[in-house]
């Protein structure tokens, strides 16, 4: 299971490494096509990269800051700082390509 990190925790879980996260809500349903595919990322890339979610309507503050408009928003963090993102749905492959990218 993939960790769902708020506000308190967030800076301490994605300061070191590459850390992917799913920006996401309950109500959207591509968020819910995207949860399976993470999951699998999650799983195969579990040596080389950390994945976490949050959930925007609980965490509108890190919402804010990553300004996060649309959903789903899976960004690509390095040592704490973003180098890239991606916005909606997108296959696996595409996914995973941008990730080794930093790796």
């Amino acid at each position: 299971m993939i960790k769902v990190i708020g506000s308190s925790e967030f800076d301490t879980e994605v300061k070191d490494g590459v850390v992917i996260v799913d920006f996401y809500a309950d109500w959207c349903g591509p968020c819910k096509m995207l949860a399976p595919v993470f999951m699998d990322l999650a799983k195969e890339m579990k040596d080389t990269a950390k994945f976490v979610k949050v959930d925007v309507d609980v965490t509108q503050d890190i919402a804010a800051r990553f300004q996060v408009s649309s959903i789903p928003t899976v960004a690509i963090l390095k040592d704490g700082k973003e180098v890239d993102r991606i916005i909606g749905f997108m296959p696996k492959q595409a996914i995973e390509a941008k990730i080794k990218q930093y790796i």
